[in-house]
């Protein structure tokens, strides 16, 4: 292409004579672990060289208006590695996060000096390279299987983005001592928490019962606001009935087996209606301030126990 450029070098000064020279529009440096300065003794991916090497960038992409990106490794845990302080220096860091495994990428913004970090972007890998996934819930939602028990669908948040997934839970009889509490997508000890909610405030017998906990999709649940959802697929897994596919179910659970408020549910209800979904379950203390949009039913409900006989 002729007004694309690739320079193989670590050097830089090199570098930064050839920026001088062309002026270019957008310049990206993969990786900065491997640059270096020649007057500096350390080795390249030391912090003195990243720390030199980043402000030299940074000088010269405010200086010429060339918007520059930095590429970062990242560890096993998912922090940059090598030092922190390159998060601190620049003036937005994206965490394009995904794997071999799974069919989705996310790009979510973790810091923005001149905008929102709530925004998130989601790409599929494809033979033709990277492409945008415009409408990543009806993805989602779209190989989910009718009719089977233990499959309930959730409104999550993906910083202001609402995104509606799959939650998947199978219980069965365990054969062992200890039943198995095997969980993809969301936290193993909130789950153990819920189960035990289950168990004492919902009368579900749980403790004989190996319990699997997958999302689909490979999203991962972080908030609060999935714990119902999680709590209803298990209990639709024990009683092996079916929840509505129609139905989405949403709201926090608390140890005494209260469905507590859950943030932007408006929002969230909002992006069930645009895929169709005719009954949203929330907590009753989000219903007294929200009216129901045309065509909706929403259910408020105070309990677990009041959820599980609403639906079952």
């Amino acid at each position: 292409m002729p007004n694309l450029y690739v320079l193989a070098e670590n050097a830089l000064d090199n570098v930064e004579e050839k920026m001088l020279q062309l002026q270019p529009d957008v310049a990206v440096v993969d990786s900065i672990q491997t640059m270096y300065r020649p007057e500096m003794a350390s080795a390249p991916g030391s912090v003195s060289q990243i720390r030199e090497c980043t402000s030299l960038l940074m000088r010269l992409c405010k200086e010429n208006g060339v918007a520059t990106f930095l590429v970062g490794h990242v560890t096993k845990e998912g922090a940059i590695a090598g030092p922190r302080m390159l998060e601190h220096m620049v003036d937005v860091v994206l965490y394009f996060e995904g794997d071999r495994q799974q069919e989705y990428r996310l790009l979510r913004a973790v810091k923005n000096r001149f905008g929102s970090v709530n925004e998130l972007g989601v790409f599929q890998m494809t033979e033709k390279g990277m492409e945008i996934v415009e409408n990543p819930s009806e993805q989602l939602l779209s190989r989910r299987a009718k009719g089977a028990s233990g499959s309930v669908v959730f409104c999550g948040l993906e910083g202001s983005r609402p995104l509606l997934c799959d939650v998947q839970a199978l219980a069965s009889q365990s054969y062992f001592g200890t039943p198995r509490r095997t969980v993809g997508g969301a936290d193993t000890g909130r789950v153990a928490l819920l189960l035990a909610v289950l168990e004492k405030r919902a009368n579900q017998k749980t403790y004989n019962q190996d319990v699997y906990i997958n999302v689909a999709g490979g999203l991962e649940l972080s908030e609060p606001a999935a714990d119902l959802a999680l709590c209803m697929a298990v209990t639709s897994s024990l009683k092996d009935e079916s929840i509505g596919a129609d139905v989405a179910v949403m709201g926090e659970v608390g140890l005494a087996g209260e469905v507590r408020a859950i943030p932007q549910c408006e929002r969230r209800i909002a992006e069930c209606q645009r895929l169709g979904f005719t009954t949203v379950m929330i907590p009753r203390e989000n219903l007294r301030r929200l009216k129901a949009p045309d065509g909706m039913k929403l259910i408020g409900v105070d309990t677990v126990m009041q959820a599980i006989s609403v639906l079952f």
